[in-house]
């Protein structure tokens, strides 16, 4: 399935929203890592990158996740997490929020090279070819925002996708356009977020499929919760999830 680059050993980064309302997922992520030939490491002590206060205006709570992230991870393996958006924040914005903090920043130079998405670690690093496991059903997939625009995956995970047994990736119109989540952003600008979230479901539900994928557990919060509110016969998972077997 994989080149000589697997049977390493990782870290797994669960990010918060993702420990309290989707663990199932992370308990797929474990299983998809463990497929791919990896021995799993998780430190019970981890708690959330920071992005939250970050992008609340609280950068000196970030500040304070950021430093308990950089001393909860090592820097000799990878760190993988079901989530381009923390995972982007850890690599991207720490910088800004850690600048006057020498030693951090050095901590987080040394650690931010081994920080991964999922689908970038199993495509890009474990150069993963093939998948032994069955799909039956049309599914599309949903960009988020910082997955696209910040970390930079796109074909990565229709990549993965597309090596699922009897699956059909069936495109939406601008898969790339905002669900409506946005963080605290559903909170403070709900009418916008909801419309949002409408115009994505229903590019979804003109594909046909089953299934709307996405990377981001956070984006299918705002999915899902349309979804569920109006009865509509579709339903958001997780990559993860799908490649798991976890829905067959």
């Amino acid at each position: 399935m994989i080149d000589i680059l697997a049977f390493m050993d990782v870290q797994l980064f669960i990010p918060c929203f993702i420990d309290q309302f989707y663990p199932q997922t992370a308990f797929n992520v474990v299983k998809v890592l463990e497929m791919a030939g990896c021995t799993v490491h998780y430190n019970p002590d981890q708690t959330c990158c920071g992005q939250p206060a970050y992008n609340s205006g609280y950068w000196q709570e970030a500040a304070k996740l950021a430093d308990k992230f950089l001393h909860d991870f090592k820097d000799t393996m990878p760190i993988v997490s079901p989530s381009a958006s923390c995972s982007g924040f850890v690599k991207f914005h720490y910088p800004k929020i850690l600048k006057d903090n020498s030693e951090l920043m050095l901590r987080h130079a040394g650690i931010c090279p081994q920080v991964y998405e999922l689908s970038d670690f199993l495509v890009n690093i474990l150069k993963v070819q093939s998948w032994d496991m069955e799909f039956n059903h049309q599914v599309t997939y949903h960009d988020g925002c910082s997955a696209l625009r910040e970390y930079g995956v796109a074909e990565e995970p229709r990549k993965l996708l597309r090596m699922l047994k009897g699956i059909e990736l069936i495109e939406m119109d601008e898969p790339d356009t905002c669900c409506g989540f946005g963080g605290t952003f559903a909170v403070k600008h709900t009418a916008v977020s909801t419309a949002l979230a409408e115009k994505k479901v229903l590019d979804a539900l003109q594909t046909g499929a089953s299934y709307i994928v996405s990377t981001e557990s956070s984006c299918l919060m705002s999915i899902n919760g349309y979804i569920r509110k109006h009865k509509l016969p579709v339903k958001g998972i997780h990559l993860a999830d799908a490649l798991s077997g976890a829905i067959m």
